[in-house]
């Protein structure tokens, strides 16, 4: 394991050469799902967060496994090193359970990333997955906060004439149940994110954003074999389109993801926040 010194020094050579970026200097603050960095994150927290502060990004968003620190120390940790949290991923089995922890955070948004596999197989789970996210939004805009739902490709297998993400946004609530789009995971699926902006409009409140190598088939099984992921900027998708739209739509918070890659994660979210913060 690397120890802290040897960790800040070799995130310093990541960064180094990126100019930073003041929140007042930008239109839209791009920030980083925690899950990219998960290794450190889970390890070394403090030193991830400065070093993803280093490189320019604003903001994170959380995620489960980061949950092992109490609420007021993992917020403290977070703004301690310049950063804000304005969205978090609860697991679908422990929403109920982790929503005191989630306003004690201070999260505007609690995200849904996945449904249980079992809901996967047939629409009448993906039926009662949006009853349950319908009854989830309900009681957390009581509390003050927004939910929503994260899509991957396995929402888009085809039943008959409809998909399980129909089902999804037809059976939900928009006023209780928004999206965080992934444009990885969209694109993977064989759809088009910007096709997606705007069928679903002012639904989409937040983007995953994550860039897909060229020559793979698209899918809608969600597995290793399925996750073709460089850094933004270095793929196929087009994000001035993109973020153009989303823009236009009034998408609120934009965060670099990365499940896997070929490069060490802080150096792809280098490369992510060169080529999208112009963009922005």
């Amino acid at each position: 394991m690397l120890n802290r010194r040897d960790f800040l020094i070799s995130s310093m050579a990541v960064v180094g050469g990126v100019q930073r970026v003041f929140a007042d200097e930008m239109a839209h603050p791009l920030g980083v799902q925690l899950y990219t960095v998960r290794h450190q994150a889970e390890k070394q927290l403090p030193e991830v967060l400065a070093a993803i502060h280093q490189i320019g990004y604003q903001q994170v968003e959380t995620y489960w496994n980061v949950y092992t620190h109490p609420a007021a120390e993992l917020k403290r940790l977070i703004n301690d090193n310049g950063l804000t949290a304005p969205s978090g991923h609860f697991d679908y089995t422990g929403i109920e359970s982790k929503l005191d922890y989630a306003a004690a955070l201070g999260v505007t948004y609690v995200i849904c990333p996945m449904l249980p596999k079992t809901m996967w197989t047939s629409l009448d789970g993906f039926k009662q997955a949006a009853d349950q996210l319908n009854k989830w939004g309900e009681q957390i805009q009581k509390m003050g906060m927004h939910f929503g739902f994260h899509n991957h490709n396995y929402e888009f297998r085809r039943f008959g004439d409809t998909t399980g993400f129909d089902v999804l946004m037809s059976r939900t609530d928009p006023k209780l149940v928004c999206l965080e789009m992934d444009c990885y995971w969209i694109t993977q699926a064989g759809q088009d994110p910007v096709q997606m902006l705007n069928r679903l409009g002012s639904r989409i409140k937040l983007l995953h954003l994550k860039d897909r190598k060229p020559g793979f088939p698209t899918s809608q099984v969600l597995s290793s074999k399925a996750e073709h992921m460089t850094a933004v900027g270095t793929g196929t998708i087009n994000w001035k389109a993109i973020l153009e739209t989303a823009r236009q739509n009034g998408v609120q918070y934009y965060f670099v993801e990365q499940d896997s890659g070929d490069l060490p994660p802080l150096e792809e979210l280098k490369i992510s926040y060169k080529n999208v913060q112009p963009l922005l």
